[in-house]
């Protein structure tokens, strides 16, 4: 990367500056491309490493980054990008390490098949761009602020690889922070399945026990009516036997006879 900064540094001129330097700018960007596309032929214990570094969780969610494509690639480049890549790290040809290739190859297989949906392609690019926004917004900001203080107006952003590095590292925030709200959406999702599917057992036990106790009442009802004229019946005939109430009769007083 310091080739594109010497080269910048011998034009003698501030790339932050409007007008013709953003023609001075584009062209030190696309060297430092050049340099990124020299830098990106690894071996295949190199892409296994860089796809399974630390933090990959989350490295690995912008899948042109995994791809090591540009989002402007057209789709028969990242076909061949996938097919060269995908062949590198497959685990056939990394059977020293199979494991570990396996889960690069599951890596860049996501990633490309991101990238063949429409829908996510243009998510991905659309978060890479408001990276890139993010941090040319933080940079007129330092400026107005040098300008302000009568200070010279160029901030560490104005070379192409800190630029680059500045929207890297917001663009891996913006995609670690989709995937963070991803995970909350679908864990309150899970939380609401898991209620209703409990709500729906609840019901359907409320249910059954309603129809047990129904099949019960009804099976039994006849027994219970039998019972009950059974007793009737029996009240009746103890009322029609039943004796007259014996009173006991006061002794007789003897009269005493007087002499």
């Amino acid at each position: 990367m310091h080739e594109a900064l010497a080269k910048m540094a011998a034009a003698g001129g501030e790339p932050s500056a409007q007008g013709g330097s953003d023609d001075l700018f584009n062209n030190f960007y696309s060297e430092v491309k050049q340099i990124e596309k020299r830098d990106s032929v690894l071996t295949s214990k190199q892409q296994i490493d860089r796809l399974l570094r630390p933090g990959a969780s989350y490295f690995n969610l912008n899948p042109f980054e995994v791809l090591q494509i540009d989002p402007e690639a057209t789709d028969d480049e990242l076909k061949k990008r996938f097919r060269a890549l995908s062949i590198l790290v497959h685990p056939d040809k990394n059977q020293d390490d199979p494991d570990r290739a396996q889960r690069a190859f599951e890596a860049v297989d996501k990633a490309y098949k991101n990238l063949l949906d429409p829908e996510q392609k243009k998510r991905a690019i659309d978060v890479i761009q408001a990276g890139r926004e993010y941090v040319e917004h933080n940079m007129k900001e330092k400026k107005k602020q040098l300008k302000k203080a009568g200070k010279p107006q160029f901030v560490e952003e104005d070379d192409p690889e800190m630029f680059r590095q500045a929207v890297y590292k917001q663009t891996m925030k913006l995609f670690a922070e989709l995937e963070l709200k991803r995970k909350e959406r679908e864990a309150k999702d899970m939380h609401e399945r898991k209620r209703a599917r409990e709500e729906e057992i609840e019901t359907a036990e409320k249910a059954k026990r309603e129809r047990e106790w129904q099949k019960n009442f009804e099976e039994t009802r006849d027994g219970r009516v039998d019972s009950w004229r059974s007793f009737q019946a029996g009240k009746g005939k103890a009322k029609k036997e039943k004796k007259p109430r014996s009173f006991l009769k006061p002794p007789k007083v003897k009269m005493e006879q007087r002499e």
